[in-house]
């Protein structure tokens, strides 16, 4: 996979935000698109070889369009300046997400802003046994690789239904749940990005299996 073409391809568009230039040079775009999803493909087999209930997902199913939704967000741009790719996509689960874009690159894992019945779900297996989830999100490797939980805005009373004197109201009161690493272009571009991108899979991977069995019940 040739990064470094993809982000001076996400870079030039950046610049050209427009339909017109998207038309002219339609056919550099799919090049880089096609390039990418072989290069999803291969990270979904490596993945699937490392986590016996990762979950298949072609690479068609995995991009995101690279156009912006102007019908809700008029404001935005008409594409976006990122290529988003969730790979072990189980319909109702929590995906491995990368983004890789002009501005930021990362890999994440969890629920942002989850719907309000996943969100309860979420809430409901804290207030069962938090303790598994405050000791998975403290773990050394966890802390090594993400710091924590993602910061996001709180709740500032505690959720409907709880006491603020809950051992675990600081859980609680969260109203996204996601691991996130930083990536920079040099990882990227690096010949063992696979392998940066397998590690940090494998260091979500229990959290996000809470997180699953916490929305599926």
């Amino acid at each position: 996979m040739n990064f470094k073409e993809l982000f001076q391809f996400l870079e030039t568009l950046q610049k050209n935000n427009s339909k017109d230039w998207m038309d002219e040079n339609r056919d550099w775009y799919h090049q880089v698109r096609d390039d990418y999803r072989l290069w999803l493909a291969e990270m979904d087999l490596y993945l699937a070889d490392v986590d016996s209930d990762y979950y298949p997902t072609s690479p068609a199913k995995a991009l995101n369009r690279i156009n912006n939704n102007l019908l809700y967000h008029p404001n935005k741009p008409t594409y976006k300046d990122h290529f988003g790719a969730g790979l072990d996509k189980k319909p109702k689960t929590s995906d491995f997400y990368i983004h890789l874009g002009v501005e930021e690159c990362f890999l994440a894992g969890g629920f942002w802003r989850p719907k309000s019945d996943f969100l309860k779900s979420i809430r409901q297996a804290i207030d069962y046994n938090g303790e598994v989830l405050n000791e998975l999100i403290q773990e050394k490797k966890f802390k090594e690789m993400f710091g924590g939980l993602e910061a996001d805005e709180k709740l500032t009373n505690a959720p409907k239904g709880f006491s603020k004197e809950h051992p675990h109201i600081d859980l609680l009161k969260n109203k996204s749940f996601v691991a996130y690493k930083t990536l920079t272009r040099n990882q990227i571009l690096a010949p063992n990005f696979q392998e940066i991108v397998k590690e940090t899979y494998l260091a979500m991977l229990d959290f996000r299996r809470y997180l699953n069995k916490a929305v599926s019940v």
